[in-house]
């Protein structure tokens, strides 16, 4: 069985991850569960800079292994799509998913429904070796809510509502979550471009 290091040490992200690919013939692991304790600068200025920062850093490390790399992010219509690539450090480094709505709300305060489109990206990168990268995004559109509803996910989950099923990320459960979500497409994407591959 191949293995896949995963470049991230977010455990919700891994646990996401880890379901949409447990049907490949692969064990995918985290920078933890392979012994690699790093924190990545992440310096670029999209979502697809900083894919590629990161899973040729965790490559050179792990000196040729699999690697597959994720960035995503919330991008907000009426904020000029921030907090984008500053998504998981919107209100500060040392912040939490809690103080990041709160931000959230706080920007949005007395903007109309219908201005508060939002998207959440997913960008990935998966080396397979020096001949094979794929590079995938993934996209999902839906409106920020004036406050958190639901209890799943994490993250801007509670804010973010899908109008096709009229309901928030934290409202569903991780199917249905997985089946239309931004890194959830992006995963087809890349599925797609593994075929071929192989």
């Amino acid at each position: 069985m191949k293995k896949l290091i995963v470049a991230s040490n977010n455990a919700h992200k891994i646990e996401e991850i880890k379901k949409i690919l447990s049907k490949y013939d692969m064990k995918v692991i985290s920078l933890k569960e392979a012994g690699i304790d790093i924190d990545i600068e992440e310096t670029g200025t999209t979502f697809e800079e900083n894919v590629h920062i990161k899973a040729e850093a965790i490559r050179k490390i792990t000196k040729g292994e699999m690697v597959l790399a994720d960035d995503s992010g919330l991008m907000v219509e009426a904020l000029d799509g921030a907090p984008g690539v500053y998504s998981a450090r919107y209100s500060g480094e040392h912040c939490d998913y809690k103080e990041n709505n709160k931000k959230l709300l706080r920007e949005l305060q007395g903007v109309s429904e219908e201005k508060r489109k939002a998207k959440f990206v997913s960008a990935i990168e998966l080396i397979i070796d020096d001949e094979h990268i794929i590079n995938v995004v993934g996209e999902v559109h839906g409106f920020i809510l004036d406050k958190e509803v639901g209890s799943n996910g994490f993250g801007y989950d509670p804010l973010f509502y899908y109008p096709e099923f009229k309901k928030t990320f934290a409202e569903m459960d991780s199917e249905e979550k997985n089946a239309i979500s931004h890194r959830g497409r992006a995963l087809e994407k890349l599925e797609k471009e593994l075929k071929n591959i192989i």
